[in-house]
């Protein structure tokens, strides 16, 4: 499928199919969604990671990153697409089953599959983590700023947008990237 067309049906194909398996929300599929968008020439993985940034720093979910590379693809009908690709297969499959999740509240199988699913969820979160550290901090400088701020969010309650200014302002006073 190439063309714009191609690009929008694999954009709603590919993350439909990311949907299902966004446990824990859409940093658990970053590595492939970026995989997804560098394997189909769409974008590096730096802008991949930029996309990603802008996403966070906007107001509402964090699925945004999904609309976002989306547009970068194939304008409007890429975003519309890779948006409805992530949140319709996810929100179908939760309404679904939402239902028999609560009439099994108190099932000790459930409580099990729940206790599962959380190491799952930390795991795929910093493999996308991981994935965004590694595209984006290309030298010691860039990797430092990474290293400090992820102390400063585990160690202090500073507010993530001052982390990710003062990330920004380090970058453009040092030269980073």
């Amino acid at each position: 499928m190439s063309g714009p067309g191609g690009e929008v049906g694999l954009l709603a194909l590919g993350y439909a199919q990311m949907s299902l398996l966004a446990v824990g929300g859409v940093g658990a599929v970053l590595p492939e969604m970026q995989r997804l968008v560098v394997q189909h020439g769409w974008m590096g993985r730096s802008e991949f990671a930029a996309l990603f940034a802008l996403a966070q720093m906007a107001p509402g979910p964090n699925m945004l990153v999904a609309t976002a590379v989306g547009w970068r693809v194939a304008g409007l009908p890429g975003a519309v697409a890779a948006t409805l690709g992530m949140i319709g297969p996810s929100s179908l499959l939760t309404g679904l089953t939402a239902g028999a999740w609560h009439r099994f509240r108190e099932r000790p199988w459930r409580r099990r599959i729940q206790a599962g699913l959380v190491p799952v969820t930390v795991g795929l979160v910093m493999a996308g983590a991981g994935l965004l550290v590694e595209s984006t901090a290309k030298g010691l400088l860039t990797f430092g700023i990474t290293v400090a701020v992820a102390a400063a969010v585990l160690a202090t309650r500073v507010h993530p947008l001052a982390l990710l200014a003062a990330g920004a302002g380090a970058g453009m006073l040092f030269g980073a990237g």
